[in-house]
């Protein structure tokens, strides 16, 4: 048996060196990884950013557009049940092929009223030449008291981010959204022109933290709203639990018409550092959550809550103190609502007199016909419409709505009311 020991000590201290030299390889290999930062392993106390995933998530830059010296504005204008001639009237009053549109009418309404809505759209040589309007075809069902309406207008902007056919549905600057009742003041020629002077980060959503009954009757009650889950309309109900106030965001509230950045809108569809779906998730039970969702996004998200311009771009008569819902326009508020420099206003019912006198004075287009405007290239012989045809789409012939308009603008940026009036 010694033979064969010795011959196996002898085979193992052949190992010896080579083990020996691995272990002091490993051993350096060891140290000097603990006490090296190498170039491709950052060290634990200054991780590099590209480790952590809100730094991969960020907006597009608008880079696209940075040369052209005229904006677009996306539209979205909402009706319900009977609406449909009154979207109609509100989208040529407000329309321009440069600018892009989407018109949805609630599931309240029948489909009837959406195809006939879009074939008749259709139907109009220039619309049908720029291809820059589209009917929901797959409408929600919208209620104001809860959260639908907000959802609805999620909806909206992310088609509008998205695009279709390549139409380059990211191709704009402000997202604004309008009802069946609202009418503009102003030409699109007038609010290009002094939409173009602006910054295109700026966010135009009237809004204040001090929410005052608000924070009792909206924001402690928890309801739930049936317009998510049924497909016919009814009443919010309540939980008979109520919350506090959240501590983790700042609850603000204000109207519920704003014009948004497209940066902003873009934040609130992917939502990257998850603000947006924390606080959507919260205005899910909220009462009247379209007057305060955005309002308490912009104003909690560092990059944006310094971009807001105080102000909803409406004329609006309210009881004091104000309703659930502001009064019907009428003829006698005319002087009232061209006075204000606003580039919209609302309510109004549906073909009072007074849009046939906003029409004819302030709009200047006929009846069933688009706005006027630079861009309008057909012949008015005969009463032919002159917006038949597409001309010169970056042509603007400003009037006196751009004087008003401008003149409301420059108020709103001046150092009294711009940066005192912004999110606090």
């Amino acid at each position: 048996m010694k033979p064969l020991v010795h011959a196996a000590a002898a085979v193992d201290r052949r190992w010896l060196l080579p083990l020996a030299a691995g272990s002091a390889l490993s051993l350096l290999l060891l140290v000097l990884l603990t006490t090296i930062p190498l170039p491709f392993f950052p060290s634990a106390s200054s991780p590099s950013p590209t480790l952590f995933v809100e730094h991969k998530l960020a907006p597009t830059p608008p880079s696209s557009r940075a040369g052209d010296p005229l904006p677009r504005i996306a539209y979205l204008v909402s009706g319900s049940a009977r609406d449909a001639p009154a979207l109609r009237r509100v989208l040529l009053a407000l329309y321009h092929p440069r600018n892009l549109y989407i018109l949805h009418l609630d599931a309240e309404a029948p489909d009837s009223d959406r195809a006939d809505l879009a074939a008749g759209l259709a139907a109009h040589p220039a619309i049908s030449a720029a291809g820059n309007v589209r009917v929901v075809e797959k409408a929600n069902l919208v209620t104001y008291r809860g959260p639908t309406m907000v959802a609805s207008t999620l909806h909206a902007a992310a088609a509008l981010l998205w695009g279709h056919s390549g139409a380059g549905g990211s191709d704009w600057d402000w997202f604004i959204n309008l009802s069946a009742s609202d009418y503009p003041l102003v030409t699109q020629d007038d609010l290009l022109h002094v939409f173009s002077k602006l910054p295109r980060d700026l966010n135009f959503i009237d809004h204040t933290s001090n929410i005052g009954w608000k924070e009792f009757q909206r924001a402690k009650p928890v309801i739930i709203d049936p317009g998510l889950y049924m497909k016919k309309k009814a009443d919010v109900f309540w939980i008979p639990q109520r919350r506090s106030v959240p501590t983790a965001f700042k609850l603000f509230t204000g109207s519920a018409w704003m014009a948004l950045s497209r940066p902003l809108v873009e934040y609130s569809i992917w939502g990257w550092d998850n603000l947006p779906r924390t606080v959507l998730m919260y205005y899910s039970n909220f009462i009247s959550s379209p007057e305060g969702y955005f309002h308490t996004v912009v104003c909690n998200a560092e990059e944006f809550k310094n971009t807001t311009v105080n102000h909803d771009l409406h004329y609006i008569s309210w009881d004091n103190p104000p309703k659930q819902h502001p009064h019907y326009l009428t003829i006698d508020d005319l002087d009232r609502m061209v006075a204000s420099d606003a580039p919209f206003a609302r309510k109004f019912h549906a073909d009072d007199p007074v849009l046939d006198k906003i029409d004819a004075e302030i709009l200047f287009r006929g009846p069933d016909m688009p706005t006027p405007g630079g861009w309008c290239a057909g012949t008015q012989e005969n009463g032919s419409d002159p917006c038949s045809a597409i001309g010169n789409a970056t042509l603007l012939q400003p009037g006196r709505g751009a004087v008003r308009l401008e003149r409301l603008i420059t108020s709103l940026l001046s150092e009294e009311k711009f940066h005192p009036r912004q999110c606090k």
